[in-house]
């Protein structure tokens, strides 16, 4: 006879609309009632999510806001694999519900499968497969080079970065590295020499790229970036496609500065109209980063316990949005972390791309900054929200567990700070970044708070009083406060068919210094935010995606 505590348990229902190892589906089954349907449309997906708990997805199944909203009972949506881009995040944590992912189960064959690229990328191995199989014997058009003594150049040292790099010095090669956020002393942990991108680019005689794919580094690697590099550089890439300029690379390869390539992913999959899949010199593969019976049941084994824990009410580790609380106590909190998670993507996008992170700095002030306050006892969930949305703008697989631990492997000092002294607001927040530029560090600092339970707002950028909305896309423009600055622009983008939605100018003294928010309905593309660049008294444009 089951006990009642194990009856309610039966009666949660998980769906799974995604091929998931039957490992993952047995433990599901173990818990919950568990429907399977891998051909749902979008409308028949929005329809019969409402009597679901739990919503387990790989890649295939894009949940968005509608799904979500439609979404009743849903208390927790798992993806099983690292990147969670298909699906609304935001919308899933103003609606209280728990994103959880499995971040670490495909990290040994992402890197494996690196490391078999560069290998057959350097020894020619696939051509001379096929030629052998059509009773071809070429030898000598298959000379290859060994990987004994060559330097391997990383851009990106996350997990799959730093087990290719293992990897690499375990074949004799030199390994080489950029990542700003890293620390010095973790490069030195695992062998690795820190350089900038530009030498990396132009010392190594192999190039692997693991950087999650963002703003800053879509076409990473372009036609500025292949003239920096040795003639005869093979590149890989088995993170994202998009970080290199496909266009570019073919280009790159036909006039010989690269000897190869090797690719896993393709910036529109399945690649059917590119050339690079035709040519000799390019080996490719169907992004089978993940395709491992390993991988695959790994992953599919710790969605279903996370699932599980998330469907408990207890503690998650692989937490993308949020971590557990007093249902009480998060009722009062989720407002704060909507306002966090805001607040440290904004000022991760107001940094320099090229400089180092060294100090991540929040404020509370206030009643957040009372030591007596419910939620003021409680700032730390705040502050890892916001330095994980911030570090989730450079690099994956941040959560609410790790993300001081990556902070710290990156060399990042996270400080807290409070007060019950403010002006004008009954509570703020602030966060203030500093890089490493030469011997001088610079600072660039936001805050927000709450107008409204569900209200945040911007109200400061750089000591500059705003009231901004953090929604959608911002343009942030740095400007001397004179005559035909800020008319001039808004032609700009009138001109490009670009409505502005919003508009807040903040100033310390007439003539001085200023700083212009605009929220526009729109993407702003880097040729019009030149133009706008080139004002007269525009220091500086920075389009923000909130």
């Amino acid at each position: 006879m089951k006990e009642s505590g194990e009856e309610t348990e039966k009666t949660k229902k998980v769906l799974v609309t995604d091929h998931i190892s039957e490992e993952g589906i047995r433990k599901l089954r173990e818990f919950a009632e568990v429907d399977i349907e891998l051909e749902l449309s979008k409308e028949e997906l929005t329809e019969r999510i409402g009597g679901y708990d739990a919503l387990i997805v790989r890649s295939g199944t894009k949940v968005t806001k509608e799904i979500i909203e439609a979404g009743g009972r849903l208390k927790v949506i798992g993806r099983a694999g690292v990147g969670v881009d298909n699906i609304d995040v935001e919308t899933a944590t103003e609606k209280g519900i728990m994103v959880v992912n499995a971040p670490e189960a495909n990290t040994i064959s992402a890197a494996e499968h690196t490391i078999a690229m560069l290998l057959s990328l350097s020894r020619k191995i696939p051509a001379a497969n096929v030629l052998l199989k059509s009773r071809k014997w070429e030898r000598k058009k298959h000379m290859g080079v060994e990987v004994n003594g060559k330097v391997l150049g990383i851009i990106g040292l996350g997990r799959v970065g730093s087990e290719v790099a293992k990897r690499g010095k375990g074949l004799g090669m030199r390994v080489v590295a950029y990542d700003p956020f890293i620390s010095l002393e973790s490069a030195r942990e695992l062998g690795i020499t820190l350089l900038s991108i530009t030498e990396v680019l132009s010392v190594a005689d192999f190039i692997s790229l693991h950087t999650p794919l963002t703003k800053d580094t879509h076409h990473l690697i372009g036609n500025k970036e292949f003239e920096l590099m040795k003639d005869g550089v093979r590149v890989i890439n088995c993170a994202r496609g998009g970080i290199i300029d496909e266009d570019a690379l073919k280009d790159a390869i036909k006039s010989g500065k690269i000897a190869g390539a090797a690719l896993d992913v393709f910036e529109h999959e399945p690649p059917d109209e590119s050339e690079l899949v035709q040519m000799e010199e390019v080996i490719v593969t169907p992004h089978l980063g993940a395709s491992t019976e390993e991988a695959q049941r790994a992953a599919a084994v710790v969605i279903a316990e996370e699932v599980i824990t998330a469907l408990k009410n207890k503690p998650v580790r692989n937490a993308v949005n949020m971590i557990y609380v007093e249902v009480d106590l998060m009722d009062a909190i989720k407002p704060y972390l909507v306002l966090a998670e805001k607040l440290g993507r904004l000022s991760a996008q107001l940094i320099p791309k090229s400089n180092r992170l060294e100090q991540f700095n929040v404020s509370y002030k206030g009643e957040i900054g009372m030591a007596t306050h419910s939620i003021g006892k409680n700032t730390r969930l705040i502050t890892v929200a916001m330095l994980k949305s911030f570090l989730s703008w450079f690099t994956d697989g941040v959560n609410y567990v790790n993300a001081e631990a990556i902070a710290k492997k990156f060399g990042i000092k996270v400080t807290e700070s409070k007060t019950e002294d403010v002006e004008n607001f009954s509570s703020l927040i602030s966060i203030t970044t500093t890089t490493r530029i030469e011997d001088e560090g610079k600072k660039r600092t936001v805050a927000g708070t709450l107008f409204g339970i569900d209200d945040p707002r911007i109200v400061k950028i750089d000591g500059f009083r705003v009231d901004a909305s953090p929604s959608g896309y911002m343009l942030i423009c740095s400007f001397l406060d004179k005559p035909r600055v800020i008319g001039p622009v808004c032609m700009i983008l009138g001109d490009r068919g670009i409505n502005i939605a919003g508009m807040q100018v903040g100033r310390e003294k007439v003539g001085g210094e200023a700083v212009m928010v605009l929220n526009v309905d729109s993407s702003v593309s880097e040729d019009i935010m030149e133009e706008m660049e080139k004002v007269k008294n525009i220091f500086d444009v920075k389009l923000v995606k909130l």
